[in-house]
């Protein structure tokens, strides 16, 4: 039996992880679902719908950046499970203000002055679930699993959850808005009664106070943080990542549109492919390092992730020369010249983007004391989503200043070259502390 199966057979795992993947998987059945009906029923032009879609995805991050300081603590010093019960308990009302959204955006009623605006507030709350979730799904894994054990649960984490952004973003696409709105509310149920099962996660050190300035909390966590070489540059890497796959999710939607000139379903199909990419990637990674935390794959695996996107901009560039004139369904798009091209350079960013992402995250659970691992985690959140909000903002104003979608596919190649420095400075780092440590 391997590692993998062994512990998805376990309850100190398996509840856990299934609660991720439900609520994974509705975060992304709503903002997809929301997206897409705005983007493709409510508005008609490249730069308002581009700007849309910085701005969901902004607003997504934003209580990361805020909150995720005061969520550190709390993980760390309350019962990890009982958080997780209570978010999951709140996310079945909010997922009532966004059915609510979407069920007058459907009708067309109030659709600028109330449904959007619900849209977006439900979309934030969502992201305030999400920072208090975060920590705790990579914290409590030294604390559930064998130190052998937690790469592969980590791997197993990261992997399932893109298989639930996969599901979500699939369904997404593809069901009528008045199901999405039954199916978010139904997840949603489902989700709190799973985690109930989660067992219990005490805290590992002795209470202490909570800090309730959320600027304070911030500077003061990240501080305490990044003074060790390892988790500094792991978090720095991993925000790099994340700012350059927000730039990357923000463009699909808008480029499957008025690009590649295709339906929903295929702007759906375009992240499915980038989640199961990541999914694959998580897996490979794991298998290759054999369970030993470390940043070894990590520069290369991002250089590859810069070519594939750049061989993307090129295809994309291709395709405008001979484009549809009218929008393609799924099969028809299929049939086009270079799709299967267009997918596969896809494929190639997104399994690049596991295989270096996955091993830094174990890095922030496994290089810190147990007690300090869910702060580590929310310090490594609050710089993660303030690169993301400035990504977002970047994409927003390229999107107001006229930039073509293509030509800012190129942004996030170069930012993938500051990647690889990252991670090699991490793994020359690593191969020095282990000299030392030898």
């Amino acid at each position: 039996m391997t590692v993998t199966t062994h512990l998805l057979r376990r309850r100190r795992f398996l509840p856990l992880f299934v609660t991720q993947l439900f609520n994974a998987f509705n975060d992304n059945l709503y903002k997809n679902a929301m997206v897409l009906f705005v983007v493709y029923q409510v508005y008609n032009s490249p730069q308002t719908e581009g700007s849309f879609s910085a701005l969901a995805s902004g607003l997504f991050i934003l209580p990361f950046f805020l909150l995720s300081a005061l969520a550190g603590q709390l993980a760390d010093m309350r019962d990890k499970a009982a958080i997780i019960r209570t978010v999951k308990a709140c996310e079945i009302g909010l997922m009532c203000i966004g059915a609510v959204g979407l069920f007058l955006a459907w009708q067309g009623l109030f659709t600028h002055a109330v449904a959007i605006p619900l849209l977006l507030f439900a979309l934030l709350l969502t992201g305030v679930q999400s920072t208090f979730l975060g920590p705790i799904k990579y914290a409590i894994l030294p604390q559930h699993l064998k130190k052998d054990e937690v790469l592969a649960g980590t791997g197993l984490v990261e992997a399932g959850t893109y298989i639930a952004i996969l599901a979500g973003t699939i369904l997404a696409g593809w069901i009528e808005v008045q199901w999405a709105i039954i199916a978010i509310l139904v997840t949603a149920v489902v989700g709190y009664l799973v985690s109930r099962q989660v067992p219990t996660a005490p805290p590992m050190g002795e209470p202490e106070t909570l800090d309730w300035n959320l600027w304070r909390a911030s500077v003061n966590l990240v501080k305490d943080t990044m003074h060790d070489r390892q988790i500094f540059y792991a978090i720095i890497a991993i925000s790099f990542f994340w700012a350059i796959g927000a730039v990357l999710i923000i463009q699909f939607v808008p480029l499957a549109k008025n690009v590649i000139m295709a339906e929903p379903e295929v702007a759906s199909l375009f992240l499915v492919i980038f989640s199961i990419g990541i999914a694959i990637g998580s897996l490979a990674v794991n298998a290759l390092l054999k369970g030993r935390v470390s940043a070894r794959y990590s520069p290369w695996s991002v250089i590859a992730m810069g070519a594939s996107v750049v061989a993307f901009y090129l295809v994309c560039r291709l395709w405008e020369a001979d484009q549809p004139t009218e929008l393609l369904n799924v099969s028809e798009f299929m049939s086009w010249p270079m799709a299967s091209l267009l997918l596969l350079c896809l494929l190639g960013i997104s399994v690049a983007g596991g295989m270096f992402v996955v091993p830094l995250y174990a890095f922030l659970t496994t290089r810190v004391r147990p007690e300090k691992a869910a702060r580590t985690i929310a310090a490594n959140n609050i710089v993660n989503s303030g690169a993301m909000v400035v990504g977002s903002l970047a994409a927003m104003a390229l999107n107001v200043f006229g930039m073509r979608l293509t030509e800012q596919l190129l942004m996030s190649a170069v930012m993938c070259l500051v990647s690889a420095w990252l991670g090699q400075r991490l793994y020359d780092i690593e191969r020095a502390d282990a000299l030392v440590t030898a």
